[in-house]
């Protein structure tokens, strides 16, 4: 099958590491990342999840929902300057929580305060699929980072899945990860404790047209029981619970999660 080297991989758990002199890597290194957001490298393993999501410094890429504080932009702002086009698809509409455009308020002034390193991110905007977070048919992949249970609880999950199904060429792809929910309990269709089972995700992208290419278990947490107080909130980096059994937590650390990627057909099924 054409995809049959990709879901090998993806299955395996592993990707391709990328020599040290690789831009990406030198993107992971370089000055511009805040010590809060390199500290988390550990836990997130950006140079694993992007080598795996196949990105390339000449391709059109939208990150959605990047977040205020800019952990996947500091890599790919830079990445993307010189060759490639990046968009950061945030929050916006009339339904869209304070909270959401708060974030979506610093986000842009962290890009305002760099102008030499972010002038050239293209700020869109995504809420269900009320805007076109690129010119459709455009970008080559569309990134998203725990994400998925926020529009769950919303309601506009399948919405934003079809602003990426409009943005993407055919061909593009979707990487995506999400914190991943028990299998022993059927899933809450508003993911409201922060969880998604990886097979429901899986059934409603497919069900937006997209095809499962891959699948990475780099962000699997064993420690993590998926049981808690405050939902997955209650493990680091929110730590909702303060100072209670934060030991605890902190030693649990952050929360299991699937990394899927799939690609959008040059037939199109849906979407």
């Amino acid at each position: 099958m054409r995809f049959a080297p990709v879901l090998i991989l993806a299955l395996a758990g592993a990707a391709p590491v990328a020599h040290a002199d690789d831009p990406l890597q030198a993107a992971l290194a370089g000055p511009q990342r805040s010590p809060a957001n390199k500290a988390r490298d550990a836990a997130r393993h950006p140079l694993e999840e992007l080598t795996f999501f196949g990105l390339r410094p000449n391709m059109s890429v939208v990150e959605i929902w990047p977040g205020g504080g800019g952990y996947w932009t500091e890599i790919l702002a830079p990445y993307l300057k010189d060759r490639g086009t990046y968009y950061a698809a945030q929050p916006d509409g009339d339904q869209a929580p304070d909270e959401s455009k708060a974030g979506a308020a610093r986000f842009k002034s962290k890009l305002a305060a760099d102008p030499a390193l972010y002038g050239k991110v293209q700020v869109t905007a995504l809420w269900g699929d009320q805007f076109a977070i690129a010119p459709p048919g455009s970008a080559d992949l569309v990134v998203t980072f725990r994400n998925l249970h926020n529009w769950m609880a919303e309601g506009n999950a399948e919405g934003a899945l079809h602003a990426f199904y409009k943005a993407l060429k055919p061909g593009g792809m979707l990487g995506i990860e999400d914190h991943r929910g028990r299998v022993d309990q059927p899933q809450d269709p508003k993911a409201l404790s922060g969880y998604v089972r990886e097979d429901y995700a899986i059934a409603l992208i497919e069900k937006a047209g997209f095809v499962l290419a891959g699948r990475s278990e780099i962000n699997a947490n064993p420690k993590d029981i998926k049981d808690y107080p405050e939902g997955v909130w209650t493990l680091p980096p929110v730590l909702r619970l303060g100072d209670k059994d934060r030991a605890k937590y902190l030693a649990i650390g952050e929360a299991d999660g699937f990394v899927l990627l799939f690609i959008k057909p040059f037939r199109s099924t849906g979407g």
